[in-house]
């Protein structure tokens, strides 16, 4: 089964220095999870989860330290090792409200410790001194069919945040979800979920290869209700063709607001109220304070009305075709419009105090309309 390892610089060497250490303490370690499921689908690795079978826990811990692999889960018995988390097989189950309520306890029987992962893909199992593959839930041929499979119906929904996941694997492999396993997702609720643990999730998706996966999912899920706490109704596909049409003018320092913006703008929503509910990160509202929303065609008028506040490079309804070029043509993608009106050109006529910005733009705007005007 060598054909499912190609490895590549830091990958390969830590991989085999993994590989040494552990030989003469056990013959079953395992790449376990998206490791083996990335690996599969000739996808990029961006870390190896290594579960390590026939060691005591007080042991394992002992050979991780001694390597300096760093404790990130310690009562679920997982250590970071540069690119490579190591653990011990576990089953779980659930002790509590929220998607970290769980009791946890080791197992030796791969067939049972995969049992508490998501999806068939994710379930695969390749050992790595023997390269042999097991995969006890048919993950190969649901790579194959390109479908999410729920493995256990009972220990997915202990675990409501899998949802999301769902949606983001689906735009991120361009898999469907199998239809009995999108009828069990649609009656978990999301409740228990965080509010900026679901806002990670959906920044997340935006990144994706297909984005129209995830925005389907999203809508068949009801997630815009669950998690957005507004009805998307009819308005789903004007967002969803807004955001697929004119992702490739996307700006990559703001792709994690377009979608919120997108959605607020269609939705008549107040994004900061929006934003609060969802207990979103302070640059959020930060970045939303000043950001007007246009509806219909936008022409030079109001491109200039916009560009009052922000420089349109910081405009997040930018994104539409033409309008960049008009900026930059404009002389506003990189500077506010100030009409040649300056501050101390309105401080020398004896304006004081707010009495200065009010005049300020109360000029520019009588600027903006004799330039239209004229053309």
């Amino acid at each position: 089964m060598k054909r499912y390892i190609d490895l590549h610089g830091s990958f390969l060497s830590q991989f085999e220095e993994a590989k040494t250490f552990l030989a003469p303490y056990t013959k079953r370690a395992y790449l376990v999870g998206g490791s083996v499921r990335d690996i599969c689908v000739d996808e990029p690795l961006h870390d190896l989860d290594i579960e390590v079978y026939d060691i005591a826990p007080e042991t394992f811990d002992n050979l991780m330290q001694r390597i300096g692999a760093v404790g990130v889960g310690k009562s679920f018995f997982v250590y970071k090792w540069g690119n490579i988390d190591f653990s011990l097989p576990r089953i779980e189950r659930k002790s509590g409200v929220g998607h970290n309520a769980f009791e946890v306890e080791v197992c030796e029987d791969e067939k049972e410790a995969s049992k508490r992962r998501d999806f068939t893909i994710n379930a695969m199992m390749l050992n790595i001194f023997t390269y042999e593959l097991l995969d006890f839930w048919d993950g190969q041929k649901a790579i194959l069919d390109r479908l999410l499979v729920i493995i256990d119906e009972e220990k997915f929904k202990e675990d409501s945040l899998r949802v999301l996941r769902a949606m983001q694997f689906s735009a991120r492999l361009g898999f469907k979800i199998e239809s009995k396993s999108l009828m069990i997702m649609r009656e978990i609720a999301l409740s228990d979920l965080t509010k900026p643990r679901i806002l990670w999730e959906f920044e997340k998706l935006f990144n994706a290869s297909y984005l129209h996966y995830g925005l389907f999912y999203m809508y068949q899920l009801e997630l815009f209700e669950k998690c957005f706490t507004c009805k998307v109704e009819n308005h789903f596909f004007t967002i969803a063709r807004e955001l697929l049409r004119c992702k490739h003018n996307f700006q990559e320092e703001f792709a994690s607001y377009y979608f919120v913006y997108i959605v607020a703008n269609r939705l008549q929503q107040d994004p900061i109220k929006w934003l609060s509910a969802l207990d979103a990160p302070n640059h959020y509202r930060r970045f939303f304070r000043n950001q007007p929303f246009v509806e219909g065609e936008i022409n030079d008028k109001t491109l200039l009305h916009v560009s009052l506040d922000i420089p349109l490079c910081e405009w997040l309804g930018h994104y539409r075709e033409g309008v960049k070029e008009r900026a930059i043509a404009l002389e506003i993608w990189e500077q506010p419009f100030d009409g040649g009106i300056s501050v101390h050109d309105v401080m020398n006529e004896g304006f004081e105090g707010r009495s200065i910005g009010d005049e300020l733009r109360k000029r520019r705007i009588a600027k903006i309309q004799e330039l239209c005007e004229a053309e």
